[in-house]
């Protein structure tokens, strides 16, 4: 696979000529008020940043600190304590994963969580890897370039800080530990940011100079690496402008807030390198004092809860639980909590997971710290009546053997095909049992290729090892001749303000078309063809294109054909994968392929038809109403 998990950690070592100590030692109170302290400056960061989530972007937010709570103290109140969000929700769903599972749980297992316990609130490269799970694949297919839109997007830095939270100093351990669990959602320079922070995270345990920790964390990236450069960039702005934060902010922003070939169809305020960097100028400017670098972790904008969460759950672990500031942890006088947040965590956010306590978070997070740090051949002691951790500090994490299902694959004669092969990170072999396409391979971790000849095609490949194997099942059909080529129209709802409607048979899947209609009146929509002569056709392949994040989907869905002059549907059908035609956003794919087949039937006009989809925009956007639309990209006929 040419996207396996790396040895970027390696790089540690040998980029900044690093001689690392072979143990660390750390008090078992100590590491526990760390812990403890991480969780609540994570929640404080996430829960005080809300207020400021896209605040601020093209202008900073004001010199008047502090900012406080915001809107945020209502929800404190409302839920007696602190609640879930994206910065907190996923390390936990984490967390118990590794109590059921084992402290190094597999793709498989992790990918059966996100199955399981997200189904909302979920956006950007989390929402894509989610919806590629539900239609079959798995990870780290889920966060490929090739397969997920929104790779380069902020979301593995604030999701996995729980990685080397339990791996206290154990720096090379936690950054792979991080890449494996990143590589979920994201690709290529996409995890960079995690990768620093995860270094940063693990080392603040023994390190506690926040300049130290920065450089700490690019030495964990690859050489070249485009975050690293990005790091070097916001030093330099630190340094011109110590005290004109502004300025320092203005740079950053006008060098990373663009639009890029990689990023041009997506939105560049959750960008992963723009917002690290503003993490790290955070960092900078706040130099270890816990309310400065919040607010200026919500001062330079952007997504701005997640840098604060990062940053704030940082710091935690850096000075203890007695830094960080009493009026942050208890907001609201009145409530009269006894401990930080009332010790509850409530859990409104992911589908199947309770309520906590904070400190059973924290409690619960060590035990599987203590398993980590045994199982990498640390020692638990005792001294003076005082239990002690000694850490290998030169642990290595050593991804899992395991063997990634492929789903159902379409693939057309004379375009070029890839689909990634995972086995872990060990050595292992890779047999195939059947058939390929001619023209596909299997190479360098890949099947790719280019097919000559249609057809439908079944072969197994087995993964083995020293100690195991496993057999997966694959299926790839091959078509060929797109008859919506050949068509002599193109059928669409034509009160559409988007008369562009030749995108949807291009080739590009990347071009899309959107039914948008200037009301806000739902309506009927459709797209297909009409021909000359009647065809034979067995096949449809839908590409979804890219929905809004109010519309663009379908809420019932069915397939018609032309006889006699009348649209009639075709009854007996099957979709693969499944089609979500719930009328909310949140699991909906983008930019996939759904492949339709039903009985050859004779017609000279073929549809996919069925009511746009559209929901109550966000209290930003709700003075403009509900709009309805369809979204696609492409739609084939064979």
């Amino acid at each position: 696979m040419k996207n396996t998990l790396s040895n970027l950690f390696i790089l540690f070592l040998v980029a900044c000529n690093v001689a690392e100590e072979p143990s660390k030692i750390i008090s078992a109170d100590e590491y526990k008020d760390a812990v403890y302290a991480s969780w609540i400056g994570q929640i404080i960061g996430n829960t005080y940043g809300l207020g400021y989530e896209f605040k601020y972007i093209d202008e900073p937010g004001p010199d008047q600190f502090p900012y406080g709570y915001s809107f945020t103290l209502a929800d404190l109140k409302k839920y007696d304590g602190a609640f879930s969000d994206d910065d907190t929700d996923i390390e936990y769903m984490y967390l118990s994963i590794m109590e059921k599972k084992g402290i190094e749980p597999t793709y498989f297992d992790l990918a059966e969580a996100w199955k399981t316990h997200v189904k909302e609130r979920i956006w950007f490269a989390n929402r894509m890897a989610v919806t590629l799970m539900n239609a079959g694949h798995y990870p780290p297919v889920t966060g490929n370039k090739q397969f997920n839109c929104e790779w380069f997007q902020i979301d593995p830095q604030l999701v996995n800080e729980i990685w080397a939270v339990t791996a206290p100093g154990m720096i090379n351990y936690a950054v792979a530990k991080s890449e494996y669990a990143a590589r979920i959602t994201s690709d290529d320079f996409g995890l960079e940011p995690t990768l620093h922070y995860a270094a940063m995270y693990s080392a603040a345990f023994f390190e506690k100079d926040i300049n130290e920790l920065i450089e700490i964390g690019i030495c964990a990236l690859p050489v070249n690496s485009r975050f690293a450069k990005a790091v070097e960039f916001v030093k330099e702005q630190y340094q011109l402008y110590p005290e004109e934060w502004q300025k320092a902010r203005a740079n950053v922003v006008e060098k990373y807030y663009r639009i890029e070939d990689y990023n041009r169809h997506s939105w560049a305020a959750v960008d992963a390198t723009l917002n690290g960097a503003l993490g790290v100028m955070a960092l900078l400017y706040g130099q270890g004092d816990f309310q400065m670098t919040l607010d200026y972790a919500c001062a330079f904008g952007m997504d701005a809860d997640n840098q604060a969460a990062t940053m704030c759950g940082l710091l935690g672990i850096v000075n203890g639980f007695k830094s960080i500031p009493e009026e942050l942890m208890f907001p609201i006088k009145d409530m009269k909590w006894e401990l930080p947040f009332n010790d509850s965590y409530r859990m409104i956010t992911r589908e199947g997971l309770s309520d906590a306590k904070i400190t059973e978070l924290a409690e619960r997070t060590i035990l599987q710290a203590e398993k980590i740090i045994l199982a990498n051949g640390g020692e638990i002691f005792e001294k003076d009546g005082k239990k002690y951790y000694k850490i290998a500090s030169k642990s290595r994490f050593v991804a899992p053997f395991e063997f990634n299902p492929i789903p159902l694959q379409s693939l057309r004669v004379g375009q070029y095909w890839e689909y990634p092969v995972y086995a872990g990170s060990l050595e292992k072999q890779i047999e195939i049992i059947g058939n390929l396409p001619a023209g596909i391979i299997y190479q360098d971790g890949c099947l790719s290729g280019t097919p000559e000849q249609e057809g439908d095609y079944s072969f197994t490949m087995i993964a083995s090892n020293l100690d195991n194997k496993i057999e997966r099942k694959v299926h790839l059909n091959v078509f060929d001749n797109n008859k919506a080529l050949t068509a002599s129209e193109i059928l669409f709802n034509t009160t559409s303000t988007n008369k562009d409607i030749e995108v949807i048979r291009d080739g590009n899947d990347r071009t899309g078309y959107m039914s948008l209609k200037n009301n806000h009146e739902q309506a009927t929509d459709y797209y297909g063809y009409l021909w000359d002569e009647p065809q034979s056709i067995s096949t449809l392949i839908y590409n979804n294109g890219k929905p809004g994040e109010f519309y663009g989907w379908f809420t019932d869905f069915r397939i018609e054909y032309l006889e006699d002059k009348e649209w009639k549907e075709v009854d007996e059908k099957k979709i693969y994968p499944e089609l979500n035609t719930d009328n909310n956003q949140w699991m909906k794919p983008a930019y996939q392929d759904f492949t339709i087949q039903f009985d050859t039937i004779q017609t000279r006009g073929i549809r996919i038809i069925g009511h746009a989809g559209g929901i109550e925009k966000d209290a930003a956007n709700a003075h403009l109403g509900i709009e309805y639309a369809t979204s696609i990209s492409e739609l084939e006929v064979y």
